[in-house]
Formats: structure tokens, C-alpha cells, sequence
């Protein structure tokens, strides 16, 4: 199986900074957030590789998952090994690229990775939204099987106030209690890219992973313009339905870090830093009297 992960926007929310660095590479702590990215997807039983989406404006992206001998060398002399073999790490992990040069949405990145994926199912995975602990695609892919390989997408509840800028999904509760209850399934009946409030079916949101069987390939194939002009991930999974059935995971929000504001971006390096034993002293005594300001 593959991992796809689009990365070829512009990052224009965090400009003049991604002027000169893609904000893929923009670091999570020591590691930049792709990278992040591509070993959650790789910890994932059968993916052998990551196929990463990107744009020819940004070659440093693939330069990063190159390797890199001669900085590996100079680590290496100057008795820095440790730094060396996360170097070598980088530059050695199973990572492919194709490229999207237009913006034409989600649903054409996914497009054009086609050629990698054949006719096996396979992930996406946001490349501006980090899990941690790994463990919303291993679960994806538990509710795939015990569905008979069944497309599988991620949600969680929001405030409903905010319904409008989120896919939201429709379906009947097949496993657990409580709808809004992490590890609570849903069979799908519906998707709705940002509805209205008063419209919408649910407050279930669409988070940034997904499990499509390659069906959908086909479909996007011929996906007209939705929403915005561009062609909709969220249009060809409403397709899918008409053939295949798919299940929505709920899951904990929290569990996930959004990267894709400077804001958004700021918390999630400051919530790593509360989770690392490695950084959370230095972190606090960097903070100095703005630390009572963290609950």
C-alpha cells in the first residue's frame, strides 16, 4: 500500500516566511512536519512507501529526503554521530514524489499520484496535520477490515457554530455508544462540503486522514469543478457511495496537530514541547513568567 501525501500549496498563510522555505519544512520541534507526516504513514502496517505531492516551485522538499553524504560526513568529524544518523534517517526513507502544478484542490493532488497507487487501496494523510502517537491510521485500517475493506475516513466532532468550514458527514452508528465518542464508527450515508449550520447533517468533521479503496482514482479521473472552482476530494467520495459503502472513525480532535496556520503551527510545536521529556524543562525555563500563562 501507499501513503499519499499532498503538499504542493503555496503555504501562502505563512508568507514572507515560506518566500524561501516550503512550510512543509517548517519544524515541529527537531523534525520538520512532513517528515512527521511521512513516519506516521510508514508505522503503518503493508504502507511501504509515502508518495508526497508536491510543486516543481518547491524543490527543497525533495532535497530534504535526499541524501545528504557530505553533511553526514562533516557530523560525522566533528563528533556529532547522533546528528549524523538522523541526517542519514531523512535521506533514507522510502519517499516518492510526483508533482501538481496547478491548484485545482485536493481531489486533483490526490489525482495525480494514480500511477503510484495501481489498483491497491490506500492512505492520504494531510501533510499539514500531525498525529503523534500514530494511531488513527492502524485504526483505519482495523475498521477497513473488519468491513470488508471499506473506504474509512477520519471525523470529529466540532462546534456545530462552525459546520461551514469543514467536509461534514451523515451516516447510522454501527459501533459504540456514543456518535461523538472516540473509536465510535459510522456507516456513511451522506458527506456535505461545508454546509450551513442549519443545514448541516451532523457535526461530524472530516480530519486530515483518510483509507479510499483505488476506486476513487477513477472517479477523480473525470471529477468536475466543485466548491471554489477546484476538484473536491470530498465530490468523488459522495460518487463513491453510490457504489461502494464507507465508514467514518471517530476520533479525539486533540489527538491531532493542525500545522496550517502560523497560529495553529505556534500550539502544535508548544504542545509537542509539553510531551517531550527532552524539551519541556528548557522549554519552561525559556518561557520564564509567561509560563503560568499555559493552564
Amino acid at each position: 500500500m501507499k501513503a499519499i501525501i499532498p503538499a504542493a500549496g503555496l503555504g501562502t498563510r505563512f508568507l514572507p516566511a515560506t518566500k524561501g522555505v516550503p512550510k512543509e519544512l517548517l519544524p515541529l520541534l527537531s523534525k520538520p512536519v512532513i517528515q512527521h507526516v511521512v513516519e506516521e504513514a510508514l508505522d503503518v502496517e503493508g504502507v511501504d512507501a509515502a508518495i508526497i505531492v508536491n510543486s516543481h516551485e518547491k524543490p527543497m522538499l525533495e532535497a530534504y529526503f535526499s541524501p545528504a553524504p557530505k553533511l553526514e560526513g562533516f557530523l560525522e568529524e566533528h563528533g556529532k554521530g547522533a546528528l549524523a544518523e538522523k541526517v542519514r534517517e531523512a535521506g533514507e526513507l522510502p519517499v516518492a514524489f510526483v508533482y501538481q502544478d496547478e491548484p485545482l484542490g485536493l481531489g486533483h493532488a490526490v489525482l495525480q499520484a494514480a500511477s503510484e497507487v495501481g489498483e491497491e487501496p490506500f492512505f492520504v494523510l494531510l501533510g499539514d496535520y500531525v498525529v503523534p502517537a500514530h494511531g488513527m491510521s492502524p485504526a483505519m485500517a482495523a475498521v477497513s477490515a473488519a468491513h470488508g475493506g471499506a473506504s474509512v475516513i477520519c471525523v470529529a466532532p466540532v462546534d456545530p457554530s462552525t459546520t461551514g468550514r469543514w467536509g461534514i458527514v451523515a451516516g447510522d452508528l454501527v459501533e459504540g455508544a456514543d456518535p461523538d465518542a472516540p473509536g465510535a464508527v459510522l456507516k456513511l450515508s451522506g458527506l456535505v462540503e461545508k454546509p450551513a449550520p442549519e443545514v448541516a447533517p451532523t457535526h461530524l468533521a472530516i480530519v486530515g486522514r483518510y483509507l479510499l479503496s483505488p476506486r476513487v482514482m477513477g472517479l477523480l479521473a473525470d471529477q468536475g469543478t466543485g466548491a471554489g472552482g477546484e476538484i473536491q476530494l470530498t465530490d468523488a467520495l459522495v460518487r463513491l457511495l453510490a457504489e461502494e459503502e464507507m465508514f467514518a472513525l471517530v476520533v479525539d480532535g486533540r489527538d491531532g496537530l493542525d500545522t496550517g496556520t502560523p497560529a495553529t503551527w505556534a500550539a502544535a510545536n508548544a504542545r509537542m514541547a509539553l510531551h517531550d521529556e527532552g524539551s519541556l524543562e528548557a522549554f519552561f525555563e525559556e518561557l520564564g513568567d509567561d509560563a503560568q500563562l499555559i493552564p
